[in-house]
């Protein structure tokens, strides 16, 4: 049974088959998205006959069933629907990725440091807020100053203090993700530590926190609000698929562009969300919102990878990132190799 151009498309999309599959064919470019994934349908199709259009669509399902299924190179290995799990689905994907409620290792991160010292400034009795709702000056200089040290600390405030909580962005961002988690929320005009959060620091200490902080920083926070780049949501959404290459390949120290490639290969056409600029073409600033706001805000903040610097020029800055353990322990990845 041949398929009119005006028959049901077979690939499902509900248009005609000659508004759908039937375009672009003869133009000698394989095409991408979509519009490649019709063309591969009808190249199965080519030289079948089938006896019903059941027949037809039952054929098209397992050609659909079978290509989704399959391990892409450009994927790292993944599948179309694996990954389509992982982008969609991160946290509700217990056949490929669970998450560790509480972390065996004595975690050590950034951003638990910060809430620790955090917490210590609560305490029993609340913190009172400035009148914008922030931390209090005192507390962020305590706070700067136990985080990097005295001596970095005067090196870092030497030409501008510390005089609100947003002078200490990682303070801040420390704050808004613990309260993001209900670890930390305002009652009465005060910060307090919440009710889940005093009995997980009792039970657990870090241990338990730190799940809630990671969760909480994937999930509710907005982490385009911590740089000066352009929004680029998927670079977020997509954070399962870079600990996935650090799970992989994060074992000896590599390059940040090697994971910069890694990114833009899988998701190519995240470049068509950028506009050039005078100074950089859409490639170069993809590329380095990825590797800042991925692998140093996110990754490193939460303890997951660590970074050191190849270069001086803080124009121009490259490093070389590896994991931690931490990664191991609160990421659990199910996908055989």
């Amino acid at each position: 049974m041949k398929i009119g151009r005006n028959d049901p498309c077979p690939c499902g999309s509900g248009r005609k088959y000659k508004n759908c599959c039937l375009e672009g064919q003869g133009s000698g470019l394989p095409p991408e998205g979509p519009a490649g994934v019709f063309a591969e349908i009808h190249q199965a199709l080519q030289g079948r006959q089938f006896s019903s259009l059941e027949e037809l669509q039952s054929f098209t399902d397992r050609f659909m069933r079978q290509r989704n299924q399959a391990s892409l190179d450009d994927f790292q290995g993944l599948s179309p629907e694996q990954m389509h799990r992982i982008l969609v689905f991160p946290f509700d994907s217990p056949e490929l990725v669970t998450y560790a409620p509480l972390v065996a290792l004595d975690p050590s991160a950034p951003i638990l440091t910060l809430f620790g010292l955090l917490a210590e400034a609560i305490g029993e009795k609340g913190l009172k807020p400035t009148a914008t709702g922030n931390l209090p000056r005192i507390v962020c200089r305590e706070a700067a100053s136990v985080y990097w040290g005295e001596e970095t600390y005067r090196e870092y405030t030497r030409f501008g203090g510390i005089n609100k909580e947003d002078d200490f962005s990682h303070l801040h961002v420390a704050r808004l993700v613990a309260e993001l988690a209900g670890l930390i929320k305002k009652y009465r005009g005060r910060f307090i530590l919440s009710r889940e959060c005093r009995t997980l620091r009792a039970d657990h200490g870090p241990c338990g926190i730190y799940p809630r902080l990671l969760r909480s920083y994937v999930r509710d926070f907005n982490w385009a609000y911590r740089d000066l780049y352009l929004d680029l949501g998927f670079i977020q959404r997509s954070f399962l698929f870079t600990l996935y290459l650090l799970n992989l390949h994060g074992g000896e120290w590599l390059p940040e562009v090697f994971y910069e490639d890694a990114f833009l290969r899988a998701f190519p056409r995240v470049l068509s969300e950028v506009a050039p600029t005078p100074y950089f073409t859409p490639e170069q600033t993809v590329r380095s919102c990825y590797s800042y706001r991925t692998l140093v805000n996110f990754a490193v903040f939460l303890g997951l990878a660590e970074v050191e610097p190849t270069t001086k020029d803080r124009y121009d800055r490259h490093y070389r990132v590896r994991k931690r353990p931490l990664l191991a322990e609160a990421v659990r990845f199910h996908i055989p190799r």
